[in-house]
C-alpha cells in the first residue's frame, strides 16, 4: 500500500517562511512527476509546483520567484520551500505523485496571518 506522509505546516506571519515535505512509502515505482497543489477554502484545488524525474519544474504564476520545489528520488521525497509568504497561501497543500497512477497525500494546513 502506497502511502505519502506530508509534514512541515503550520502558521506562520505574512512575509515568513515554511518548508513542506513529503515522503511516499510502499510499493511505488516509476516515478514521473512529484508536486504540490493547494485547495483554499470555497476553490478548487490548484497546481502550486511540480518536478519530473528529469529535474524539469513547473511553478504556478502566483508563487514563481517565492517558492521553491526540489526532490530526492532516492527518498522517493519532495519538498516546497516556501518564502515570502502571503495570506493569500493560505490553504491546505496536498503531495502529489505521478507514476502510472495518481497518489494523493492527506493534506497539510498552511496558514499566513497578515
Amino acid at each position: 500500500q502506497v502511502q505519502l506522509v506530508e509534514s512541515g505546516g503550520g502558521l506562520v506571519q505574512a512575509g515568513g517562511s515554511l518548508r513542506l515535505s513529503c515522503a511516499a512509502s510502499g510499493s511505488i515505482f516509476n516515478i514521473n512527476v512529484m508536486g504540490w497543489y493547494r485547495q483554499a477554502p470555497g476553490k478548487e484545488r490548484e497546481l502550486v509546483a511540480v518536478i519530473s524525474s528529469g529535474g524539469y519544474t513547473n511553478y504556478a504564476d502566483s508563487v514563481k520567484g517565492r517558492f521553491t520545489i526540489s526532490r530526492d528520488m532516492a527518498k522517493k521525497a519532495v519538498y516546497l520551500q516556501m518564502n515570502r509568504l502571503k495570506p493569500e497561501d493560505t490553504a491546505v497543500y496536498y503531495c502529489n505523485v505521478k507514476t502510472p497512477q495518481n497518489y494523493w497525500g492527506q493534506g497539510t494546513q498552511v496558514t499566513v496571518s497578515s
